[in-house]
């Protein structure tokens, strides 16, 4: 069944994409300049890409070219609306790429198909587990996360380490900001309750700004509590406007966003290790227009550890 659905995927979008080519020529990125990953640091990249495919096949390309540029070990997605464009993305990414085994995995429980999903080298990782939390049915679940967290557990070389990946609610209505609020208070509590000793990365699409002002500041639960957690993303968020994760007008700022617990502050404080958003469109034909047009409207944003 989903071999059929795959080629029915692939046979619409190469009708709708053969009308853009005739119209579009399609814009070039400068890939090399998109270069992260190191052979001996663990790369975790956040990324929502916006209704993927936004572009059908074209969308699939490119976002398969980027993750092998920018070469991280695991991609933490958000807004993955098609289960079969996911599946060809990563019979893309092991086509291409002899030295590492590809896998995913997307969730299926979002009611508009706006799905988490994780990308990763299976030769890096081991012993991966995949599950949502917050997924029972009820309102206090809902409120907090119109979108269920799902987490990767995994070892890496010795180390067993967690990533929640989130997409929380989106607008700036003080009705969703209290959603927001909501969510990282619940995620505090889950980890203290589950994952207290444990290397725990946090990210994802949060869709609000940890440099706001307190009284604003939907991030306190985490950013009152230095000793517990640490934004590795802070500098980006306060200091350099040019690489906001979302650059456009409306809701400008850096909305995507890593945070570990303390268990990982040795390795986030090495010399090698290393955050940075991910600015696509500075080496793209088009810049922010063209990344819009074809792949997404956020930027990635990528962590770097050295253990």
């Amino acid at each position: 069944m989903k071999k059929i659905l795959i080629l029915l995927f692939t046979l619409i979008v190469h009708l709708l994409n053969a009308e853009i080519a005739m119209n579009d020529s399609l814009p070039n990125i400068d890939y090399a300049k998109l270069s992260f990953g190191e052979n001996k640091t663990l790369e975790i990249v956040t990324w929502n890409i916006q209704n993927f495919p936004k572009k059908g096949d074209i969308s699939v390309d490119y976002t398969a070219n980027i993750i092998l540029s920018i070469d991280a070990d695991i991609y933490c997605l958000q807004e993955i609306e098609s289960d079969s464009a996911f599946v060809i993305l990563v019979e893309k990414l092991n086509q291409e790429d002899k030295k590492n085994r590809w896998k995913g995995f997307r969730a299926d429980t979002d009611e508009w198909k706006m799905n988490l999903a994780y990308i990763y080298k299976d030769n890096v990782t081991k012993k991966e587990k995949f599950y949502e939390i917050f997924y029972e049915n009820n309102d206090e679940n809902h409120y907090a996360f119109p979108r269920h967290p799902l987490i990767m557990e995994f070892k890496y070389k010795w180390r067993k380490i967690i990533i929640i990946n989130n997409h929380l609610k989106a607008k700036g209505k003080e009705k969703d900001r209290k959603r927001r609020i909501a969510a990282i208070n619940r995620l505090d509590k889950y980890i203290k309750a589950n994952f207290d000793k444990n290397n725990v990365i946090v990210l994802g699409d949060m869709n609000d700004q940890i440099a706001d002002e307190r009284e604003k500041n939907v991030f306190l639960q985490v950013l009152d509590k230095p000793e517990e957690y640490k934004f590795a993303d802070e500098k980006i968020a306060a200091y350099t406007t040019a690489n906001w994760s979302y650059p456009y007008w409306k809701y400008r700022g850096h909305l995507d966003h890593i945070f570990i617990s303390n268990e990982l502050f040795d390795e986030f404080s090495h010399k090698t290790s290393d955050i940075q958003t991910i600015t696509i469109d500075k080496f793209m034909d088009g810049g922010g227009d063209a990344r819009y047009k074809y792949i997404t409207d956020h930027r990635p944003v990528a962590l770097k550890l050295k253990f």
